[in-house]
């Protein structure tokens, strides 16, 4: 990749890994569901006041928002919902972590939902080596009885679950005629309009106590900067490097995510979290291939 393609790679790695410190911070203050309303409403927004500048026009037709509609449920209401409800009992480095199971996910779930798309050798060990990091991160709290972090565990998974069947069912959008941008704006904005009557109804956000100006600005930094900045960084890196170098971001972002949890709010993650992302790290390496095949080449030459 060029060197405009790695900074903008690690850029957006930061600020994805940021939107689990920005919910560490509004997370205590905010419920979950008003503050994923305010997410993807505030993001919906920018991203609207942004078309002109982006040159994108706005989704037509019925069956484009229909898609773009299940699209903005499985890629943004569920999964944001779930990890920020799972952040409440889990640190912010170790939910980025989880998070970092994405891939694994996709991996099985493509296989399972296409036909172009076998899991080969490789990638089956990658999805066990990734999914070994989960039990050896997680499973001492299971045994030990520890209810609360394995029911967080369990949402932080399936959320990356849903992130998984998004990314799969994304791919019938070029045959719609719907451009990535188009589907970022576009599912933004159906989530909002999918979160905000439940955050109405369950949360009564209008008489909650008024947020401090730390965990205000925390809930504009979540959509300004990791929900509408973030998309527009991800689909810049997809046109200048491909999907493929694009991965390379989910080794990044529990990198930022932990550095701001530990210097900012105080977290420590145990050894056996470390040892965790290693193997999730390793099967991450062994689904995209290039790592171990850049290997092979140094070790012939």
């Amino acid at each position: 990749m060029s060197a405009r393609a790695w900074s903008l790679l690690i850029a957006l790695s930061v600020l994805w890994g940021g939107s689990f410190f920005f919910v560490g911070v509004a997370g205590p203050e905010v419920p979950p569901l008003t503050l994923v309303t305010l997410r993807v409403a505030i993001a919906a927004a920018i991203l609207w006041a942004a078309i002109p500048l982006l040159g994108v026009s706005a989704p037509r037709g019925a069956r484009a928002w229909g898609a773009i509609a299940a699209m903005g449920l499985l890629n943004n209401a569920i999964p944001f919902t779930l990890i920020v409800w799972a952040q409440q009992a889990l640190p912010s480095g170790l939910a980025a972590i989880l998070n970092a199971t994405t891939p694994l996910w996709t991996v099985l779930v493509a296989h399972a939902f296409t036909q172009e798309e076998t899991a080969t050798r490789a990638k089956v060990a990658g999805a066990l080596f990734g999914f070994a990091g989960v039990g050896a991160m997680m499973g001492p709290d299971l045994l030990a009885g520890a209810a609360t972090a394995g029911w967080a565990t369990a949402a932080m998974l399936a959320a990356t679950l849903s992130y998984a069947f998004a990314g799969v069912f994304g791919r019938r959008f070029r045959g719609l005629g719907i451009s990535p941008m188009q589907a970022a704006l576009g599912q933004v904005t159906a989530s909002a309009v999918m979160m905000l009557p439940l955050a109405l109804a369950f949360e009564h956000p209008w008489s909650l106590p008024r947020p401090s100006a730390m965990a205000a600005g925390a809930v504009l930094g979540l959509a300004a900067l990791s929900t509408a900045l973030a998309y527009v960084l991800y689909f810049r890196i997809l046109a200048l490097a491909g999907a493929v170098n694009l991965l390379l971001v989910t080794f990044l972002i529990p990198v930022s995510a932990i550095l701001l949890g530990t210097l900012v709010l105080g977290e420590a993650l145990a050894p056996r979290h470390l040892l965790g992302m290693a193997l999730i790290g390793l099967g991450l390496a062994a689904i995209d291939g290039r790592p171990f095949n850049y290997a092979s080449r140094s070790l012939r030459s």
